[in-house]
């Protein structure tokens, strides 16, 4: 476990980008030291900027001309072990929507079954700033990816107005069958095909009528 140290500097919501041009290697080596630190049992609370440098192998300065403090860091590690979503839109809104859909699934699967994962989010989750900050930016810009995908399936007639009045709704409606099972019903099968299922019902009810 690491001992606490001084004050690990003014908290941030992004890694600092000023100076000379990072070095993506001590990126690296910072972030896969705090996911080794956690898994072997140290808590977000006792982590340090000093102590997580020295098990990195670099100086405190380092990372502080990488990140403004240890939230900022932590951010970064709960953004990067989550594992970014890649929503390019290809044109078809099905497609596109089953793609969202199945990120959730398999992010719900990794969930389950990582326990560095489950750890890292309830330890996340034990500190309100640093989980305030994580919904809004990691889960904000996701969420963002989203409604623009429906936007785009309103203006090309996809999606009916009416069904698109009400925007943060309809989100709702395409994540939620997923995330009831992986959050209520954690003994609920998480099928291959599950994305596919909940978007084609969705689609149903959401298109134009003639």
């Amino acid at each position: 476990m690491i001992p606490s140290g001084p004050a690990d500097g003014p908290p941030g919501t992004t890694a600092a980008r000023r100076g000379r041009p990072r070095n993506a290697a001590v990126d690296r080596a910072v972030i896969d030291t705090v996911v080794r630190l956690i898994a072997e049992g140290t808590t977000f609370s006792d982590l340090t900027i000093e102590g997580i440098a020295r098990e990195a192998g670099v100086g405190k300065a380092t990372v502080y001309r990488r990140w403004a403090g240890k939230d900022a860091l932590l951010l970064d590690v709960l953004a990067e072990v989550d594992g970014p979503p890649d929503l390019k839109s290809s044109g078809v809104l099905r497609d596109d929507l089953i793609a969202a859909v199945e990120y959730i699934r398999l992010r719900s699967l990794a969930k389950r079954e990582s326990a560095l994962l489950r750890t890292m989010v309830a330890q996340a989750q034990s500190n309100p700033e640093l989980w305030r900050r994580y919904h809004d930016t990691v889960v904000a810009a996701r969420r963002r990816m989203l409604m623009d995908l429906l936007e785009r399936g309103i203006e090309d007639g996809e999606i009916c107005r009416r069904a698109g009045a009400d925007l943060d709704l309809l989100a709702d409606m395409v994540v939620g069958p997923v995330l009831v099972r992986a959050t209520l019903r954690p003994d609920a099968p998480l099928e291959p095909d599950l994305a596919e299922r909940v978007v084609d019902t969705l689609l149903e009810g959401m298109r134009p009528r003639s």
